[in-house]
């Protein structure tokens, strides 16, 4: 299972990459008002007309095989997921502790001998500070 997944991952970053490439390389909406008015600027490597088909049909196709790779990533994820002994418990009870910590730290809860002691507040402040009427 963990070659698909990496087979996916690879096809993509490609599709990817080529995306922002095609993208990159496309003229925009408005390029074109500028060579009316004698800058030039209409001059492309596919042409004045081939350039817009391909490069917008080849990028709508690399953003299907980056959506359909996102998909089948988010159910290889699942699928493995799914497979894996779960404890009914929440996440935070599967926690790692650190390596420095001690092993009865974090038996009740994991992570709790690295957080500081709560501080409370006495009682007698917090009843003085409400206003009675």
């Amino acid at each position: 299972m963990q070659i698909w997944t990496n087979l996916v991952l690879v096809v993509q970053l490609l599709a990817a990459i080529s995306m922002i490439g095609l993208v990159l390389v496309q003229h925009g909406k408005g390029a074109d008002m500028g060579a009316s008015f004698g800058s030039g600027a209409s001059g492309s490597l596919f042409g004045a007309t081939g350039s817009a088909n391909f490069l917008s049909r080849f990028t709508a196709v690399c953003a299907g095989v980056f959506f359909v790779c996102t998909l089948s990533m988010a159910y290889l994820s699942n699928s493995v997921a799914s497979r894996a002994p779960s404890s009914g418990g929440s996440v935070l009870d599967r926690a790692v502790l650190p390596a420095g910590a001690p092993a009865s730290a974090g038996a009740a809860i994991p992570g709790a001998g690295m957080l500081p002691a709560p501080v409370a507040a006495p009682a007698a402040s917090v009843a003085g500070t409400i206003p009675t009427k």
